[in-house]
């Protein structure tokens, strides 16, 4: 469905006409994945208009066709009206669009002019005039109130101040719309003021902004209008302004509320509160990411963490297996505390472990499975630590029974498996050493619904085992399983969600818009948000 066109009432001055960008009718295949099916929208000039969309709606596709990484299937992309260049002509690109992706593009190694002017520093072989070009670039990051010396290293600028270096470097081509990836997912309270009234300027000179966010409430601050992407289709396109938050994630889950409640009541089970904790993390903070953690999860419970980027809960989980020294607090296992900032152990207390990336940080690739799914318990192979490829076999193909690894043997390499059994044999992994508290981080994260399933039966079955579990995800379908879920916003944890919760409670909280119960906590989050609406979805 799309609301009928309407001039928004917010931050900039929305013009009419032509849009300065826009994608009708796109539709885009990788193999057999269909990424976008017939989607469209359109950017005025001035105007901040926010895509939105849950993993998987199709969000980083439609970037990747605006600025010229991929070329539709079918569709077209049109600039003023006319038609996209070729891929092949990058200049004619630069000119159009630029984007501004979470992982900057600036190098740090090289000066803020250099950085500027990279590849048109001069022409032929005269020298090149870097004071002259060093003037030039003071004068235009001056009039974006950049206030840095242009022949000062990168990476003595804040983040903040790199993304307004790449806007400026892509207007200085002519470009007069600008996409932004997720910009304050690095920010805090004080830099996020500051770039919304540095874009606020920008749309103001008539420059168009894409404004990707999982933070709907800064979608309610700082965008004209908002267009929602589900399941590769285009969903909602509406102004923000006067747009009701349970209609706007409606559109982004595509679920009826109420049948959720009652599906989401029925599947939970009442944990033991007698039971003692597994797992007991005090005042745990990690300097500039998080602070003030708390959380004591009992033997046989599952609790799930959530939280958009820039939240901390991932690094929260990480820090809690050992991969990040705290710069306070305390973890103990089963009553017993463990060394922080150390992943062995963490371990050897018995915390099992999966990570983000299974990719980075998750599997060998060319090693067997066998290998793979047996590393944390090597001492339990053999006597003394000395073992065979025989033991370790009989151990792999034990655990790839219990986690049902499809493969031809405990001997194939890891790299052969399909991503869902990849996922198995780290899940294996952690589970290989009789955990006494699991930390997993997002571990269905790009498996298919089988798998999913799979992973998360196994999750369940160790906590009726009596393993306490944290489960750090995003993913609805993975916080379905636990028995209570903790938010964290902006680094702090800013509600708990007793089982029974429906999509739209808790996404409200993930994305900052529910009502908050402490009110020490209220104007920390205005500050953080510049926001004085918490209690609505309106502007200011």
């Amino acid at each position: 469905m799309e609301h009928s066109p309407a001039e928004a009432v917010g931050t900039g001055a929305v013009g009419s006409g032509r849009p300065v960008a826009a994608a009708t009718g796109v539709s885009k295949s990788f193999g057999a994945t269909k990424a976008l099916i017939d989607a469209h929208i359109a950017i005025r000039p001035g105007e901040a208009h926010a895509l939105v969309g849950r993993n998987g709606a199709g969000k980083s596709t439609l970037v990747s066709l605006l600025t010229g990484l991929n070329k539709p299937d079918t569709g077209q992309i049109t600039f003023d009206d006319v038609p996209a260049p070729p891929l092949s002509d990058r200049a004619r690109w630069q000119s159009k669009v630029a984007c501004v992706y979470q992982k900057s593009t600036i190098i740090p190694s090289l000066s803020v002019v250099e950085n500027f002017y990279l590849n048109r520093q001069g022409r032929g072989v005269r020298p090149i005039g870097w004071r002259h070009l060093a003037a030039q670039a003071a004068d235009v990051l001056a009039e974006y109130d950049i206030a840095v010396d242009p022949t000062a290293p990168a990476s003595a600028l804040a983040v903040d101040e790199r993304q307004m270096l790449e806007i400026a470097r892509a207007l200085s081509f002519g470009a007069k719309f600008i996409i932004l990836d997720e910009p304050t997912a690095q920010l805090d309270g004080a830099k996020i003021t500051r770039l919304f009234d540095r874009l606020r300027r920008l749309q103001r000179s008539g420059v168009a902004l894409l404004f990707i966010s999982h933070h709907l409430s800064e979608v309610y601050e700082i965008c004209d209008r908002v267009t929602v992407y589900r399941d590769a289709r285009h969903i909602l396109t509406a102004p923000v302004a006067g747009l009701d938050k349970d209609e706007l994630i409606e559109a982004m889950t595509g679920e009826d509320r109420a049948a959720r409640s009652v599906l989401t009541a029925s599947s939970f089970l009442a944990g033991d509160a007698g039971r003692a904790p597994a797992l007991r993390i005090s005042g745990l903070s990690l300097q500039d990411v998080f602070t003030g953690f708390d959380v004591s999860v009992r033997a046989g419970e599952i609790v799930g963490l959530a939280g958009a980027g820039g939240s901390g809960v991932v690094t929260v989980g990480e820090t809690a297996a050992g991969l990040h020294k705290p710069s306070s607090g305390s973890i103990e296992v089963a009553g017993r505390a463990v060394k922080t900032g150390d992943v062995t152990a963490a371990l050897r207390a018995g915390i099992g472990f999966v990570p983000e990336d299974r990719h980075a940080q998750g599997v060998i690739p060319l090693r067997p499975i066998a290998e793979n799914i047996t590393l944390t318990a090597t001492d339990r192979l053999g006597r003394r630590g000395f073992f065979t490829t025989g033991q370790m076999n009989t151990a792999g193909a034990k655990l790839m029974r219990r986690l049902d690894v499809k493969a031809e043997g405990p001997q194939q390499p890891v790299s052969a498996l399909s991503g869902g059994n990849q996922q198995k044999v780290v899940m294996g992994r952690a589970l290989a050493n009789s955990p006494k508290a699991l930390v997993l981080i997002r571990p269905t994260a790009g498996v298919d619904v089988k798998s999913k399933e799979s992973l998360l039966g196994t999750v369940q079955q160790a906590a009726e085992d009596g393993c306490g579990a944290l489960l750090v995800s995003d993913e609805l379908d993975d916080l379905r399983i636990a028995h209570r879920v903790l938010v964290m916003f902006k680094g702090r944890v800013v509600c708990e969600l007793p089982s029974g919760w429906d999509d739209n409670e808790l996404i409200a909280a993930i994305e900052g818009l529910d009502h908050i119960e402490d009110p020490d906590h209220i104007e920390d989050l205005r500050r953080v948000e510049g926001l004085n609406h918490l209690e609505g979805t309106g502007h200011e």
